[in-house]
This record gives structure tokens, C-alpha cells and sequence, in this order.
């Protein structure tokens, strides 16, 4: 499997096989494009009821959406938020979501888990972010927040999961 690089990117969003929206090619970078933070957010609640992670397991139910320009992360909180950017690929195309560096080095995590994106995705991307530093973080929407790698697969696929088309948090 090989990692596309910038004029790879830049040949199949011009093919249109690859869409990006809103697209910026200035943030496309040697082997990924970054992608910025939207104005929306999920709080998770403070209950001290257990929550049972299962597969029907609905994280709406334990947080609250709120929309805001910024938002301070105290240490150890995490949050949910969203890209901006939908993304759609084909069937012979997957991707990698990961955090940047400038980040992580000050304790944001911006993708704790699952950073693999199926072929056939049309969506926006779900960021689980986290302060783990000992200092609060103010994040704010617009921000070139993490960066999306994208990879060729062999064969073709496509995701028909319960998130393939999410655009909302």
C-alpha cells in the first residue's frame, strides 16, 4: 500500500475522485492535507452513573452539544469535535487521521482512538480531543487542527457503517 503525496493528492481531487469540501490546496502538505476545527462541540456530562461501551453505545446521550469560537480544555478533559472539511473518498482509497506535532508537544491530543478511515467514506471527521498536559488549552474553531494521510488500497471497498456519511456531531 503506498501513501499519496502532494501532486498524487493534487491529481486525484482534480480527477475528482478524491473531494474535499471546503478545499484549500494551501493545506495540503508533502504527504497530507490539515484540516481545521469547526465551531461545534460535545461536552461530556458529569454523571456519575456508568455508562456501558457496547455497540449501541450513543455518546449523545452522555454530552451536550454547544457551538462556540473556543473552548478551554482543562487538564485531562477530553471533548468531541468535528473538521470542517467533508471528505469523500473512493473505493480504492482509505485514510489516516493524526494529530500534528505542534499539539502534541504542548499535551493535545487531538484523535485518541480510531484514526482509520474506510474507502467510501463522505464525511466529516469526529475528533476525540484531549488535554493531557497539567495546563488548560484554549482551542479554537479554525484552527489547522490534525492532519488527514491518504493511502491506496489493493482491491476495492467500501464503509457502509452507521458513521459513512456523518456531517454533524
Amino acid at each position: 500500500m503506498s501513501i499519496l503525496t502532494k501532486p498524487e493528492l493534487i491529481q486525484e481531487i482534480k480527477k475528482k475522485r478524491i473531494k474535499i469540501t471546503p478545499f484549500n490546496i494551501k493545506n495540503i502538505g508533502p504527504a497530507s492535507i490539515d484540516l481545521t476545527l469547526d465551531n461545534k462541540f460535545r461536552i461530556f456530562s458529569n454523571s456519575k452513573k456508568i455508562f456501558v461501551a457496547s455497540d449501541k453505545a450513543d455518546y449523545k446521550k452522555i454530552t451536550k452539544l454547544i457551538t462556540s469560537k473556543d473552548i478551554i480544555l482543562n487538564p485531562q478533559d477530553t471533548i468531541l469535535g468535528i473538521t470542517k472539511e467533508k471528505i469523500r473518498l473512493p473505493s480504492d482509497i482509505c485514510g489516516w487521521l493524526e494529530g500534528r506535532s505542534r499539539f502534541a508537544r504542548i499535551g493535545l491530543m487531538v484523535h485518541i482512538s480510531a484514526p482509520f478511515m474506510q474507502p467510501g467514506i463522505n464525511n466529516k471527521q469526529v475528533l476525540e480531543i484531549s488535554n493531557m498536559s497539567h495546563i488548560p488549552i484554549k482551542i479554537k474553531a479554525g484552527t489547522k487542527i490534525c492532519q488527514f494521510i491518504f493511502q491506496r488500497v489493493y482491491g476495492n471497498a467500501k464503509y457502509k457503517g452507521i458513521f459513512k456519511n456523518q456531517t454533524k456531531l
